[in-house]
């Protein structure tokens, strides 16, 4: 058990935005509000999750919706409070603690903002390891949790609690009514207890993503190594591309932004071109037409001077990016997994491949 106050809260978001692959929203947005929620009310409670009791109710917290969207339409600071009230009539009892539900931007933060306005601990575990695009996409799922009951709210006030026959119906339900509600939404979802929080969470996400915040922060200091070499030592990342943004194709569909990258190689990549397909999160990595890596594996863009994430809302023509390729969460590699999260279930026409033994084919 620990606190989280301001200082980590830096940490942590420029880490989950790492971790993000790209989606989970905007980084910047999501610690003001966090950072406002500490200083209005105090700082959280991070549990490690096996001090969390095995009957106990814990809740993931989220925003929903295209990030591109949520920039634009921010959450009001009311929403905790209305996804707490829903959840915790339906099962008539009280929600003993939150947790974030992907590793990413916004949504690392957002748990906090709930945490804090409540007076309620966060528990250091997600559902993914990183980020994905649809509800279903969690570890969760693997461990046939239902993610319903599902509460979801809007700026505006409306409500609703979904039932729901599978976790896929949810997405689909949920989708629509994000898309009426203009794009972005609050839910909370896969209420579930402590013991399956264990059994099933990627553990340590919260504390994981801080390091790494830390540890960007410092790459310049690192001694005999460049910082591009530090930066890939820390992370354990796989180095798939160096490059200049060429061309950037992007559009909103269905509360997701799709779309892809062009890259143009430069210092050892030059006179090669890749380019990195997303669907919110980055979903595939091509260098001249040959495939590095795919979800599930994470796909990272950083800017080449300071190592900082760059999202898929912040790219831009001109910009240098070095491309980082990240080992995803062991679970998204079995069966079931792959099912949910494969690249064939995006639409790539291609099994998945290890992200290491992908790059070692290319040598």
């Amino acid at each position: 058990m620990r606190t989280i106050g301001l200082k980590e809260i830096e940490d942590i978001a420029l880490g989950a935005s790492l971790l993000g692959a790209g989606g989970g929203g905007d980084p910047y947005i999501g610690k003001l509000m966090a950072m406002g929620a500490i200083k209005e009310f105090g700082p959280v409670t991070l549990l490690d999750p096996e001090e969390i009791p095995d009957d106990a109710l814990i809740v993931p917290m989220a925003m929903m919706g295209a990030p591109t969207v949520l920039a634009e339409k921010a959450a009001n600071g009311r929403e905790a409070k209305a996804l707490y009230d829903l959840v915790s009539k339906y099962f008539g009892k009280e929600v003993y603690a939150f947790m974030p539900m992907e590793a990413g931007g916004f949504n690392s933060m957002f748990p906090i903002v709930c945490a804090a306005s409540l007076g309620l601990p966060l528990v250091d575990v997600d559902g993914m390891g990183r980020a994905f695009p649809e509800l279903q996409m969690v570890t969760f799922t693997i461990g046939g949790v239902s993610a319903s009951p599902m509460a979801l709210t809007d700026e505006k006030g409306n409500a609703v609690i979904f039932e729901t026959v599978s976790n896929k119906w949810t997405e689909e339900l949920a989708r629509s009514v994000t898309m009426s509600c203009g794009g972005s939404v609050a839910v909370a979802l896969y209420p579930m207890d402590g013991k399956t929080v264990k059994a099933y969470g990627v553990k340590n996400i919260v504390s994981r993503s801080e390091t790494l915040g830390k540890a960007i922060r410092n790459v310049k200091e690192s001694g005999d190594k460049t910082p591009e070499q530090s930066f890939l030592e820390f992370t354990g990342g796989y180095r798939l591309f160096k490059g200049k943004i060429s061309d950037v194709l992007r559009e909103t569909r269905g509360a997701f932004n799709f779309g892809t990258v062009v890259l143009d190689g430069i210092a050892d990549c030059k006179g090669k071109q890749a380019k990195v397909e997303f669907q919110n999160e980055n979903l595939t990595c091509t260098v001249e037409n040959t495939i590095v890596a795919t979800v599930p594996d994470l796909i990272c863009l950083v800017d080449t001077e300071t190592f900082l994430p760059v999202t898929t809302d912040a790219l831009k023509y001109g910009k240098r990016v070095l491309v980082v390729g990240l080992p995803c969460f062991e679970m998204w590699r079995s069966e079931k997994g792959l099912e949910l999260v494969g690249p064939r279930y995006f639409g790539c026409d291609t099994d998945y491949i290890p992200l290491e033994e992908r790059c070692q084919e290319v040598k």
